[in-house]
């Protein structure tokens, strides 16, 4: 199968890590978009879910580096990003980035925004209370980045109504209101005043929050306001206009082993990582499109944070340290482990239809050499498990059972040996469409 075809001629493409995220995916896009970097007719790349909290590393072939947040990886390649109703918009981190951008030569990257007004926003209150909370669980922590991406989805599912969105930023008065009851909420709740504890330790938490450490809502509304003048607002047609005229790249976050109600509770996002919201934009713009869906994942397994990791080998985290990815105030280290095709045929199943596949860090599988190691097979107390049943969908009862299996069982291993994308293939039973062998967009090829 002639896969670079099927892009072309689709024109359109969906990028999803099949794993606990970090398996490269913004160097995925670039290298997509760089393909139609010079042409007539570029495209748009539409962040559908996660929020400030992404960390899309791309380096350049001439050197440049940007971690790409909330724009979409295919910015240097004079692509468009659209962050979709599904994203959760942090403004201020949003122009920090468009200022580094533009540093490296992108040309006016917030006049190349666009962003659904429904979007949620993320504010210095949400980071605040996340970080508040993060702190009281102590040696129970969750792995949270620390930037308020759940606790915006907490807050919006208390307060439907209050929850500040990106229209919102148009209208000044309905924007302070919004933010001072926000304020308000968290005083109260984390303090043990208002309604109840949304969570065990809120009461130690409030002893953490302090809302004087965040601009006031005034303050914060006249600089969401200067935001939406500089970026086009759009209402729910404008992703069925893209669909229809242009090339279009559905970027993803996180990973789908860390999805909301797939991954492994608690130690989660608070964000559907699969193509599930993809699907539900196809459905409601009504247009023609079938985007390539390409699963992502590294050819040996990461983890950062907390959570169980059954292939983690403390000696391949010493020995061979991620160059973009470090130990983190918030996430803690950054995890190696050996390739878990186990739990990456989980996170194919729980996603749906996959066309192809994309596997990355080749090159540094190379280096692990015969120390890399590959498990299909758990053992718990004498049986085996060559399966993760996916259980029924938003019962997190059973997505903490999964945990609780995960930090028990024992993997069985055997070598990976040279042929990993083979390897990967026969396991999976989807194809290597496309190989990464580096960071830079030179390194990527398709594969036949």
């Amino acid at each position: 199968m002639n896969w670079q075809r099927q892009y072309a001629e689709r024109r359109s493409a969906a990028v999803v890590d099949v794993s606990f995220g970090d398996a490269g995916k913004g160097s995925i896009v670039d290298w997509l978009t760089s393909q139609r970097a010079g042409a007539p007719e570029t495209g748009t790349v539409v962040r559908f879910n996660g929020g400030a909290q992404a960390a899309h590393n791309v380096v350049r072939p001439d050197g440049r580096h940007h971690t790409f947040s909330q724009f979409g990886s295919g910015s240097f390649n004079g692509w468009r990003t659209h962050l979709s109703r599904f994203m959760l918009v942090e403004p201020l981190s949003l122009s920090s980035e468009a200022a580094h951008l533009a540093s490296l030569g992108v040309d006016d990257p917030l006049g190349r925004l666009s962003v659904a007004r429904e979007a949620l926003l993320t504010t210095p209150y949400h980071a605040a209370a996340n970080q508040a909370r993060e702190i009281a669980r102590g040696r129970g922590r969750h792995g949270s980045c620390g930037l308020g991406v759940g606790e915006t989805m907490a807050y919006q599912l208390a307060n439907e109504h209050d929850a500040p969105r990106v229209g919102d930023c148009s209208d000044p008065a309905t924007l302070v209101r919004k933010l001072a009851r926000m304020r308000d909420y968290y005083v109260a709740t984390l303090d043990g005043k208002g309604d109840g504890a949304m969570y065990p330790g809120d009461r130690a938490a409030g002893a953490l929050f302090d809302p004087t450490s965040v601009p006031d809502p005034a303050q914060l509304a006249a600089v969401y306001g200067q935001f939406a003048d500089r970026v086009r607002l759009t209402d729910d047609d404008y992703l069925a206009q893209l669909l229809r005229n242009e090339w279009v790249i559905f970027e993803g976050a996180q990973g789908v082993l860390l999805d909301e109600w797939r991954g492994f509770h608690p130690y989660t996002t608070w964000s559907t990582t699969t193509y599930d919201n993809i699907e539900t934009a196809l459905r409601e713009s009504g247009a023609n499109a079938d985007p390539l869906r390409i699963g992502l994942l590294r050819a040996y397994t990461t983890r950062h944070g907390a959570g169980p990791f059954p292939s983690e080998d403390t000696l391949l985290t010493r020995d061979f340290p991620d160059q973009h990815n470090g130990t983190h105030r918030w996430q803690g280290i950054f995890r190696a482990g050996h390739l878990d095709l186990l739990l990456h045929r989980y996170a194919l199943e729980v996603c749906g239809r996959t066309d192809v596949l994309a596997l990355s860090h080749l090159d540094r599988a190379a280096q692990m050499g015969s120390r890399l190691q590959t498990t299909n097979e758990y053992v718990l107390n004498g049986r085996s498990i060559d399966r993760l049943t996916p259980g029924p969908f938003t019962d997190l009862d059973y997505q903490s059972s999964l945990t609780q299996i995960l930090q028990t069982v024992a993997p069985v291993y055997e070598s990976a040996g040279e042929d990993i994308p083979a390897l990967v293939e026969r396991t999976l039973e989807l194809p290597v469409a496309i190989t990464s062998s580096g960071t830079g967009t030179q390194h990527k090829s398709w594969r036949t």
